[in-house]
């Protein structure tokens, strides 16, 4: 009986300091991830939006980026939507292009929310987080400004002004 119990105690303690060890590695190690920061080149990825077309980050090369990561359940988010549609319809004709990333939510909440704000940017959907792990985004909204030679040129977390995307976009207009 004493023997079961002091088994039971030292894989229980075995246990914990896993545990500890583990928490202890991933805490220091979770810096050693690359971010994206201002001055680095972009990283380049491919998203499908809403109507099943390639975009490429690369492709816009040439181009300002207002590149935004979102969610539908993000206040700050459904904020800002507005004053960023409306800013990409003066901006679009003259070399900036708006690429928001939803975070992996399904199409019909996507379609939804869109059609509810009536945007007309491109929607690109993160199913599996791989461009929101590589652009660092925590916590929601987010913005990269992205410059025509590619480079980060601004990062802004938390919710845009329709002055603010005005500024924004004129910084990264060609």
């Amino acid at each position: 009986m004493k023997r079961n119990r002091l088994w039971v105690r030292t894989v229980i303690l075995i246990l914990l300091a896993a545990a500890v060890a583990y928490t202890l590695y991933a805490n220091f190690n979770k810096d050693k991830i690359q971010k994206v920061s201002v001055g680095s080149q972009a990283p380049d990825f491919m998203l499908v939006d809403m109507d099943g077309q390639k975009h490429k980050l690369s492709d816009y090369k040439g181009q300002g980026v207002f590149l935004n990561f979102w969610g539908t359940w993000c206040k700050p988010c459904e904020k800002e939507m507005p004053y960023i549609d409306n800013q990409y319809s003066h901006f679009k004709d003259k070399g900036v292009q708006v690429l928001a990333v939803n975070v992996g939510e399904s199409d019909l909440a996507v379609t939804k929310f869109a059609e509810r704000h009536q945007l007309d940017f491109p929607i690109l959907i993160d199913k599996d987080s791989q461009v929101q792990t590589a652009y660092g985004v925590n916590p929601l909204p987010v913005t990269f400004l992205i410059d025509p030679t590619g480079k980060v040129i601004k990062i802004h977390t938390g919710t845009l002004t329709e002055s603010m995307v005005n500024d924004f976009m004129t910084k990264i207009q060609p």
